[in-house]
C-alpha cells in the first residue's frame, strides 16, 4: 500500500474515534476519481440513514468527479437527511483535506440546512 493511502486511513480512524464519543449523527464522504459519495450514519454507526452520490440518477450529473457534482450531492444528502428529521451532524471528511470537492460538498450541505 502507498504511504498516502495508509496516512489517510490513519487520519480517518482517528477522526471516527472522536466522533463516536460525540454521539451525533455522522456525515461521511468517500471520493474516487470519477464519483463522490456521502452517507449519514446513526450515532452508533451501524445504520445508514441517508445517502447520496454523483452516480444517483436523481442527481442528474454527467461528470461525477468535479466540484459541481459535489455541490449537488451535498444538497441531495442534506435534503434526504432533513426529511428523516436529522438536522445536526458531525462532518467526517474521511481523512481527505478540506479542499476542493470535499469543501464544496460540505458548504452546499450547510446551505441546504444541515448543521455541522
Amino acid at each position: 500500500m502507498s504511504d498516502k493511502f495508509t496516512a489517510r486511513q490513519r487520519r480517518s480512524r482517528k477522526l471516527r474515534s472522536k466522533t463516536k464519543e460525540m454521539s451525533n449523527h455522522r456525515l461521511s464522504i468517500f471520493r474516487s476519481n470519477n464519483q463522490i459519495y456521502a452517507q449519514v450514519f446513526s450515532p452508533d454507526g451501524k445504520e445508514v440513514l441517508a445517502h447520496a452520490s454523483s452516480a444517483d440518477k436523481e442527481a442528474k450529473i454527467d461528470k461525477g468527479g468535479n466540484q459541481e457534482a459535489a455541490k449537488k450531492v451535498g444538497e441531495l444528502v442534506a435534503k434526504r437527511a432533513i426529511e428523516k428529521g436529522i438536522k445536526k451532524v458531525t462532518f467526517d471528511r474521511s481523512g481527505y483535506k478540506y479542499h476542493g470537492r470535499v469543501k464544496s460538498l460540505a458548504e452546499s450541505a450547510r446551505e441546504a440546512g444541515l448543521e455541522f
